[in-house]
This record gives structure tokens, sequence and C-alpha cells, in this order.
């Protein structure tokens, strides 16, 4: 896991990932406001419905809150930044989920620690902006799903082309990948998601004032 770890992620400064766990706990507040009606829709859906569920690149943990609640839920939250543990350990705690029933895993969502058909569900918010390998990743989401199991997923993506959000992300894209651990601007996600291979894929699109910009989202469920 440590060698996939340091293919996929290498190794930032301490200084650096505490840096970034912190700007990340403090700055995304708007952001998580104007989302937050987008996200009660769709993983208040799982409230009840998943035992067990995956989260990838869970960062500080803003989407726990959503979908626990439930004392027998148990939730895994997958990150490569160590840094961000104390914070969605915190976030946890805060959405009523006993300690005993979350885990956090330092790990890339290129190659998930986990077990075939293993989780009833999958969350990943903000995540295949800045992986590595888009495809690997939601193909080890597929791996890990059980039959019948969803990904539910909120992502921004690439304005359309030609327009002048389109421009702005290309020239900002290099500096975002820098300063954003990795995030591109430029990624068509919907559709690689929609050419994943899932037997289902409902997806919709939104635009966030909050987000500039990231104001390009898709959001939506994908069905094992």
């Amino acid at each position: 896991m440590k060698t996939m770890l340091n293919r996929f992620h290498p190794k930032r400064p301490d200084w650096y990932e505490e840096f970034f766990a912190s700007v990340m706990d403090t700055s995304m507040k708007a952001y998580e406001a104007e989302i937050s009606g987008y996200k009660l829709q769709l993983f208040g859906n799982l409230r009840g419905k998943a035992n067990k569920i995956l989260e990838i690149g869970i960062g500080t943990g803003p989407n726990l809150k959503y979908y626990t609640g439930d004392t027998t839920v148990n939730v895994i939250g997958i990150d490569p930044n160590r840094k961000m543990e104390k914070y969605a350990q915190a976030a946890a705690l805060a959405a009523g989920l006993p300690s005993t029933n979350f885990n956090f895993i330092q790990a890339v969502a290129e190659a998930l620690p986990l077990s075939d058909a293993s989780v009833d569900a999958v969350v990943g918010t903000l995540v295949l902006c800045s992986v590595e390998d888009a495809d690997m990743t939601l193909q080890e989401v597929k791996r890990v799903l059980k039959p019948g199991g969803v990904y539910v997923f909120v992502e921004h993506v690439a304005a359309k082309d030609g327009t002048f959000p389109r421009f702005v992300q290309g020239v900002l894209d290099p500096l975002q990948q820098t300063i954003a651990d990795g995030c591109h601007l430029t990624r068509e996600t919907g559709k690689t998601i929609s050419a994943a291979g899932f037997t289902r894929v409902d997806i919709n699109t939104a635009n966030l004032s909050s987000a500039s910009p990231i104001f390009p989202h898709v959001y939506g469920v994908a069905s094992k």
C-alpha cells in the first residue's frame, strides 16, 4: 500500500500537508453552504440503506453529516494526506458517528486497501479532479462495491469548450495543480464516470456561483 501511495501521491512536506488540511477545513464554508442542497438530496438516500460506506478523498469530512447519524453505519475514509485525519475524526463525532464506526486510512483511490465487493456505497466529492488516474480510480470504486451498490459523486468539471470560463480554466490549470494538491480544472469528469462501465449512471449538472473557476459541476449516482 505504501508503494502505491508514493507512486500516485508522492510525499509532500509535513508543513504543506498540514497547511493544506487547515485551509480545506476553513476556506470551503461558502462552497459547502451553496452545495448543501445537492448533498442533502444525494447523500440523504444512503441513510438506512447502506451499512458500510467508503468515502474516497474524505479530506476534512464535510460530507459525513449528510449520510451518518445511524449508529449502525460504518464508514471508512480514504485520503492520501494523513493530516486530514484529525479533522475527519472531529467531523465524524460532530455528525453523531461513534469513533468505533469510523476508520481513516491513508491511501490513494487508485489502489483501495479493501476487498472486492466489500462496501454498500462509495462517496466521492471533489476527488476525481486531483487523482493521478481517474479511470483507475473508478475501476477501483466498482471493484469494492457490492453488486447493486452505488457510487455517489459531486465533481467540478471543465466548462464548455469555446466559452470564456473554459479559457480561464485553461490559463489557471497549471497554477491550480501546484497550489491545490494536484487539482485539475479542465477534466471532463462526467464523461469519464459515464464511460466507466457502471450498469446505470444518473448524472446532473449544476453551476455554483461561489466556486469560480470550478463553478461547473456534475453530481449523481452510479450503480454497479
